[in-house]
């Protein structure tokens, strides 16, 4: 039984797709090692500065503990790896764009790089959003909810494990402008569909903002209406780059069907020219296309005959 055999063309291009993913991984994972090598002479710094919304407002006899010893390296080691990844983040997607970027057309290229410059920016808002503004609120609400006598003491592992979780939902939560340009431009959604669904995407805003953020009112108000806000701005986007592409593939049809309609117009009075021109007194008749003299040989008469 015969074997079908792969052309080595096919092999060797699947090699060299993989060795050159293989590259882009290693070019990945040692940035990442750079930077967290580069960091943890400042873990300790690195893990104050985290804790300084909680650490604000602790009461007097609130303080931060270790529940055992190993967790006092670990987690400004676990909190060094975290930055190294997330000061990585452009070095990595620009690695990703490398690799998928030769199999892309011009006009795919032109609108992934904003894309993920944008993802990058609008996941770094988040994170900023979290710290600074969600953060002080909801830490201040459990410091003030917990009972007469009880000590605040809170586990540094358990903190960072906490904190990281949420710097993720609230970098995710701000990619929305991100998802809705995509799902645009693949033709999942319309923009007009999304914008007759408003009132349900607000009301999840809200539902969403409730279950990611502590029990404060005002926090969840505040991720709901940023959430609203990145919708609408999402929303202005999709608009526009549905348009860009209708628009000009419409006077790229105009363009091609313009050449066609000339000559369609040109072509009817020449054939319309014989019925006229027998109408016409004094014209000949019409004499017959080349066509049907083509159709219709005479025949040769044989050799010899006379």
């Amino acid at each position: 039984m015969a074997v079908a055999k792969v052309p080595e063309g096919t092999e060797a291009t699947f090699v060299e797709h993989l060795l050159e993913l293989r590259q882009r991984l290693m070019k990945a994972a040692a940035t990442v090692l750079l930077l967290f090598v580069g960091l943890f002479p400042f873990s300790d710094r690195l893990y104050a500065l985290l804790a300084r919304p909680l650490t604000a407002v602790l009461p007097k006899n609130g303080a931060m503990i270790a529940t055992n010893l190993p967790a006092t390296f670990i987690a400004p080691l676990k909190l060094t790896f975290a930055v190294a990844a997330a000061i990585a983040v452009p070095v990595v997607l620009y690695q990703m764009w490398a690799f998928v970027a030769p199999g892309l057309y011009r006009k795919e290229k032109r609108l992934v790089a904003p894309l993920l410059v944008s993802s990058t920016v609008l996941f770094y808002l988040g994170m900023a959003f979290a710290y600074f503004l969600i953060f002080p609120l909801a830490f201040g609400f459990f410091a003030r909810a917990a009972p007469a006598g009880v000590r605040v003491m809170t586990d540094i592992n358990s903190y960072l494990n906490f904190v990281l979780s949420l710097f993720f939902a609230f970098g995710l939560a701000f990619e929305v402008p991100v998802v809705i340009v995509l799902l645009v431009m693949m033709g999942v959604l319309k923009p007009e569909t999304l914008s007759a669904k408003r009132r349900y995407v607000i009301l999840g805003a809200f539902i969403l903002a409730a279950i990611v953020t502590p029990p404060d009112a005002f926090s969840q108000t505040l991720l709901a209406v940023a959430m609203w806000g990145l919708f609408e701005l999402g929303l202005l986007v999709a608009y526009r780059v549905r348009r860009r592409p209708a628009e000009s593939g419409t006077a790229a049809g105009a363009l091609r069907e313009a050449p066609a309609g000339d000559l369609v117009r040109e072509e009817s009075p020449v054939a319309s020219s014989p019925a006229q021109a027998s109408r016409s007194p004094g014209s000949s008749a019409p004499r017959p296309s080349s066509r049907r003299r083509r159709r219709r040989p005479r025949p040769k008469a044989p050799p010899g005959a006379s």
